[in-house]
């Protein structure tokens, strides 16, 4: 039996912020469990509902020193199984008694270093030897260096193997260096520049990709745009170092939780031989219920996405006034900047009946978003992977992105005159190219509807789902294994 441990910060369905949780939550429920015992381990924090939380069970705690800035830290361990799949979760109220995993950098960055030392340090006591630890983002970054370093004196972590996810390589987890040794009691040695040092602050995401043994990212293209300057937030000459052990894997989705045959949240289940009727049925009562015009000859895009600069917004912003015209209506739903909110709010009541403007974040009017819309827009400037464009396609709505990560690796461009693709693409950040791709699909939406009904089915007939993506983890963790 080969033993895999994933180290998150969040996981569905425990604690969600973004898609980090999504791909920690399904991705371990994957694999066949005659072959492989794949086990979760996570903060404990408050905020995790009652209906799982109240069925934790209690396996032991201990105290534990991570620095000389915490000589005795509390580490409580619980113990869950959901889905035939074990979870632990570190308890410490001091660190993890928020509703919410995250708050500013400082207490981030010591909360993570605790949790990184704890996911070890709990192993022995848990009776769990993992092969290999899959860690997941910035706030596992320790892992490697603390497992590398001073947990090498004991012969129960030797030859434990590890991987390094990058979901979203501009979160990284600095701090200056004088504090973060407090913090993790890591030697000297080990805040050089070709360790943890970065710009003269320590870097936990570098620690990380430095002794972790493969380094993995969300698609092919992104981690062959991660060892540019442009997007390598600063560490792209330690990607292009590590190039031979660096690997694109592209997300999959869980087609159990986003399938319009038997999603509960729509108005009207369908399939790939009835979407037709499916979608339009789905269109009129959103229509409704947000007090759009209800008019199925309106071309709806759909805008579901953290509300920042990343996503492209501002492109949005540029283009807004000539997107929306009488035959074309508008639903963004989600939270973020403060100008991008208010930017929506403004357009919905200055275009009533054609921009719905949802500034919150709700899971059943996203499902209800992905069945009514004839199209969804991501013109991100950079998408390490993104999910929402493979869960439109498994609803028949067709993505509109920008060329760019995962967005290039998982959406075909429509060649009409072969009757290719999936999807509709532009590659420059620039907002008259946003606008003519936009204004492109429009015409094909009102022209081509032969040409746009065979798109739409394409799209609904792709498998991204994890069982691909599955099959490519399997490869990297048995090259490391070794069995």
């Amino acid at each position: 039996m080969k033993k895999i441990l994933f180290a998150a910060s969040e996981c569905v369905p425990f604690m969600k912020t973004g898609g980090l949780a999504d791909v920690v939550g399904a991705l371990p429920k994957e694999f066949d469990k005659s072959e492989w015992d794949v086990r979760v381990v996570m903060p404990n924090y408050v905020g995790i509902p009652d209906v799982y939380r109240n069925n934790f069970e209690y396996v032991t705690h201990f105290y534990m020193g991570v620095g000389p800035a915490i000589p005795n830290a509390h580490v409580g361990i619980m113990q869950y199984e959901l889905n035939g799949i074990t979870y632990y979760f570190i308890d410490n109220l001091d660190y993890f008694g928020a509703e919410k995993p995250y708050a500013d950098t400082r207490t981030d960055v010591e909360k993570f270093s605790f949790f990184c030392k704890a996911v070890l340090a709990i192993l022995p006591h848990v009776d769990f030897r993992p092969d290999l630890i899959h860690c997941h983002d910035w706030q596992t970054g320790l892992i490697p260096v603390y497992l590398k370093n001073e947990f090498q004196g004991d012969p129960f972590f030797w030859g434990i193997k590890t991987i390094m996810t990058i979901h979203n390589l501009r979160f990284q987890g600095v701090w200056d260096i004088k504090t973060m040794k407090q913090l993790t009691g890591l030697q000297d040695y080990l805040f050089t520049p070709d360790k943890l040092e970065f710009k003269k602050d320590a870097n936990m995401l570098k620690g990380g990709i430095v002794y972790s043994d493969y380094v993995t990212t969300v698609s092919e293209t992104y981690a062959k745009e991660i060892q540019t300057a442009y997007y390598g937030e600063g560490l792209d000459g330690l990607l292009t170092a590590r190039n031979q052990s660096l690997f694109g894997i592209v997300n999959g989705i869980d087609y159990s939780l986003y399938d319009p045959k038997d999603d509960k949240a729509l108005f009207k289940n369908y399939t790939k031989k009835t979407w037709k009727t499916g979608k339009a049925a789905n269109k009129a009562a959103l229509q409704e219920q947000l007090g759009l015009e209800v008019n199925p000859d309106r071309y709806m895009i759909g805008l579901i996405s953290r509300l920042t600069d990343q996503k492209g917004l501002d492109l949005v912003r540029y283009a807004m006034d000539r997107l929306i015209n009488d035959y074309t209506q508008i639903v963004v739903i989600g939270t973020g900047d403060p100008q991008y909110e208010d930017l929506f709010r403004w357009y919905a009541g200055a275009c009533p009946g054609r921009v719905s403007a949802n500034i919150l974040y709700s899971d059943e009017l996203a499902h209800r978003l992905y069945a009514a819309a004839d199209s969804f827009l991501m013109p991100s400037l950079f998408e390490p992977c993104g999910l929402t464009q493979i869960i439109a396609f498994h609803y028949g709505t067709v993505p509109i992105v920008r060329e760019t990560g995962g967005l290039k690796d998982t959406v075909i461009p429509l060649n009409e005159f072969e009757n290719t693709g999936d999807g509709f693409s532009f590659a420059n950040y620039n907002g008259d190219e946003l606008i003519n791709t936009v204004n492109y699909s429009k015409k094909v939406f009102f022209d081509m509807p032969e040409i746009w009904s065979d798109m739409v089915e394409r799209g609904m007939e792709k498998d991204l789902s994890w069982s691909v993506s599955k099959r490519k983890y399997e490869g990297l963790y048995n090259t490391l294994i070794g069995r």
